[in-house]
């Protein structure tokens, strides 16, 4: 987790519409989340720190956000099994 103002990113990406998904995922869950990106859309460049695009928390939301995540993401691995 890396933290930018008073709020913690709980989730990085290269792309934006990833970035999207996750923070409706938190936010269908009452979690408030915004999305920060660092991406140069002028160069759409979509390697390194230039294109970083991370989803971002309350600090004391975090823990709950990450475990939110994971969940998610077990879920939907067994799923597409």
């Amino acid at each position: 987790m890396s933290r930018r103002e008073d709020w913690v990113s709980v989730f990085r990406t290269s792309t934006d519409y990833e970035a999207d998904l996750v923070r409706d995922r938190l936010d269908d869950s009452g979690i408030p989340a915004v999305v920060l990106t660092q991406r140069d859309h002028a160069f759409n460049l979509t390697v390194g720190d230039l294109a970083s695009v991370h989803v971002m928390v309350p600090p004391a939301r975090a823990d709950e956000a990450v475990a939110l995540l994971d969940e998610r993401m077990d879920e939907d691995e067994l799923e597409a099994a």
